[in-house]
């Protein structure tokens, strides 16, 4: 007897669907944490004539270049195929795209091989893949929160959302089994990024089959598809926009500083190898899921999705500066408690965004609005890595990283504050 995928309030074909958007974001997670967890071992590869410092940052501004074609792709992709085409059709070509760019980096030519020419390649190739992974945030919102009750958007949004750590934690994991056999600065790096075309065959795989959103077949059947959705959107709702676009860019910028930058902390700080310091950020990212789908079932309860994010962006805000200090400062044990808090908290926080993004804006720019909300917030978003090593030659790394900490949550919360509540009953996702 076959077994059922049938969910309370999803038939099998909506799962399916849910978890296609939910392998897209594990894709993301897994080819931009392969880059952050490599930084400080290619850093020399691509920048020997920078100083150790120097180089570190300057293979930091990876993810910047990665954030600013972001929200290209997002207003490319989402704007003339997402929102007039589908957002099934747009996720298709971008998962394919983005699986490509990601595992082309493991034949990237370091400085040895190319001079000066090996950086310009490596940089291009981020942004090529930002401007595919740019449509994934948008379409797959859009698709599975138009496929799914309105009462079940919260759970299933932070299962959406959860992804992306699920990628960070496979990322993590296949990290320390290489760094465990292999020289990371001769192969092991390469064998890494060439991991990621597993996730995305089998992303792309799902995504075929998948239906379209219901939503947007009813929109083309009606005829109400927009010419240029990108103009209404900016013309309608450019006030909920600029609420939103300050919510991503506090939270992305947090999430840059602890999770991206927690593999650069553990091996400085924390004294531990390569191979030990795989293991325990796959161990944070574990707890980081616990934390993101604890979120979601409270916001089940709390219905509020604007509430949810002002409440749990305060409580990360409370724990900042006595987990960084354990981090900092308590050896192994403690660095892996420390950063277990801050990662439960902090991706509490992303629990509500699927659903908050997705009813902030009409159907008919969907897509785009909620793509370049989210990707829009990572064109600073992604500086906040350089931005903090950058403090760090003044302040003190200490304090430069607990002080960016709590002013990218205070952003945060003026968002939060300024944006209005999307859904407290109803079904608003229609509209």
């Amino acid at each position: 007897m076959p077994m059922s995928t049938d969910v309370p309030g999803l038939d099998g074909t909506r799962w399916r669907i849910v978890v296609a958007s939910w392998m897209g974001w594990l894709l993301d997670g897994y080819v931009s944490i392969t880059y952050a967890l490599v930084a400080p071992t290619i850093s020399p590869l691509f920048f020997p004539e920078f100083s150790p410092l120097a180089g570190l940052i300057a293979t930091y501004m990876g993810f910047a270049v990665n954030g600013i074609a972001r929200p290209l792709g997002s207003a490319l992709f989402g704007n003339y195929l997402g929102d007039r085409l589908g957002r099934r059709s747009m996720l298709v070509v971008t998962v394919l795209g983005f699986s490509l760019a990601g595992t082309s980096m493991a034949f990237l030519p370091t400085y040895a091989w190319a001079g000066a020419f090996a950086p310009v390649l490596l940089f291009g190739v981020l942004f090529l893949e930002g401007l595919f992974a740019g449509a994934e945030y948008g379409g797959g919102t859009a698709l599975s929160m138009e496929s799914v009750p309105p009462g079940m958007r919260g759970a299933i949004g932070s299962f959406v959302q959860s992804g992306f750590g699920t990628g960070y934690f496979a990322a993590a994991l296949a990290f320390s089994a290489i760094a465990a056999r292999l020289p990371l600065s001769a192969m092991g790096w390469r064998v890494l990024f060439a991991t990621s075309i597993v996730p995305g065959l089998i992303a792309f795989a799902m995504r075929y089959t998948v239906p379209e959103s219901p939503v947007f077949v009813e929109m083309r059947r009606a005829g109400q598809v927009e010419r240029v959705p990108l103009g209404r959107l900016i013309r309608e709702s450019w006030r909920d926009l600029s609420a939103a676009l300050m919510i991503t860019t506090g939270l992305l910028a947090v999430n840059g500083i602890t999770f991206s930058l927690y593999p650069t902390v553990l091996t400085r700080y924390a004294g531990m190898g390569e191979s030990e310091m795989g293991f325990t950020v796959a161990l944070v990212n574990l707890i980081s899921l616990i934390g993101v789908w604890s979120g979601g079932i409270l916001l089940t309860a709390v219905r509020r999705r604007r509430l949810a994010i002002m409440i749990y962006a305060a409580a990360f805000a409370a724990v900042v500066y006595p987990t960084s200090m354990v981090i900092l400062g308590g050896g192994r044990v403690g660095a892996l408690a420390g950063a277990g808090v801050q990662a439960f908290v902090e991706a509490m926080i992303f629990a509500p965004l699927p659903a908050f993004l997705s009813e902030a804006f009409s159907r008919r720019y969907r897509a785009s609005g909620a793509g370049i909300s989210y990707n829009g917030g990572l064109v600073v978003g992604s500086f906040a890595i350089p931005i903090t090593l950058a403090a760090s030659e003044v302040l003190g790394f200490p304090t430069a990283w607990i002080s960016t900490m709590l002013l990218w949550t205070a952003l945060v919360l003026i968002g939060a504050a300024l944006s209005r509540e999307t859904w407290t009953g109803g079904d608003s996702i229609s509209r």
